[in-house]
């Protein structure tokens, strides 16, 4: 049990430059809060005192803004960052050193009691307000941007953008579990984006090659990642 309560507080040291000490994350951090709430509420629901263990999860959703059903496993060093507005319903499974930041909503898609939350692998970061819906499996070292909505299946060392998420493969995986989790979640691609300048390039190089002209001065590729576009008003 002290090893776990150590490791706890040692994953939020270790994944916000904020923290300073363990007396401040001891008393400054919900998302603390809420998993040690959880694992007491996790026994007790296995335990067979399920109304008792509702009990607990709803006090500390109170307290904390943060609603973790007492059914969903929940594995070691896992950090929620400010915490407000996560959810994580029964079914849900969580591995070790998961990251998950606020308003992120781990849920479920179907009305029948079976497994219907998603399964999220070790070395997971999932962006703020990012859906993560259905029985689905997040491969471990993934990367979920914020905002994104998820209704499938990744595999590992996957970045997830857009809705509905686009899953885009890493160049450069990391694979060793003793390096610090990668927290760069803002670093994302820009699939749609990309796709479209891709294709005004290949039609300006279409149309110069039929008549010598170019496409026309209102639509081009974006020039260092910023569109200019016609004269318009907003």
């Amino acid at each position: 049990m002290f090893k776990t309560i150590h490791d706890d507080i040692q994953s939020v040291l270790d994944r916000d430059p904020a923290a300073r000490n363990v007396l401040e994350v001891l008393l400054c951090y919900p998302g603390l809060h809420a998993i040690w709430a959880h694992r007491i509420s996790h026994r007790l629901w296995k335990g067979g005192f399920k109304l008792l263990a509702r009990g607990v999860s709803q006090f500390m959703r109170s307290a904390t803004g943060i609603e973790i059903h007492p059914g969903a496993t929940i594995g070691q060093n896992f950090f929620i960052d400010h915490g407000m507005g996560v959810v994580i319903g029964e079914t849900a499974e969580v591995g070790n050193n998961v990251t998950l930041y606020h308003g992120v909503t781990l849920g479920g898609t179907s009305l029948h009691k079976t497994k219907r939350h998603p399964t999220i692998e070790d070395h997971v970061v999932i962006g703020a307000g990012a859906k993560v819906l259905g029985a689905i499996t997040i491969g471990a070292n993934s990367r979920i941007g914020a905002n994104a909505v998820v209704v499938k299946s990744t595999p590992p060392d996957s970045v997830v953008v857009g809705v509905p998420g686009q899953v885009v493969m890493r160049d450069n995986p990391s694979h060793l579990p003793e390096e610090k989790a990668d927290l760069e979640h803002g670093k994302l691609p820009d699939t749609i984006g990309e796709t479209l300048a891709a294709l005004i390039a290949h039609v300006e190089t279409l149309e110069q090659r039929v008549n010598g002209g170019s496409y026309g001065p209102a639509l081009h590729a974006p020039d260092k990642g910023i569109w200019h576009w016609g004269d318009f008003s907003i």
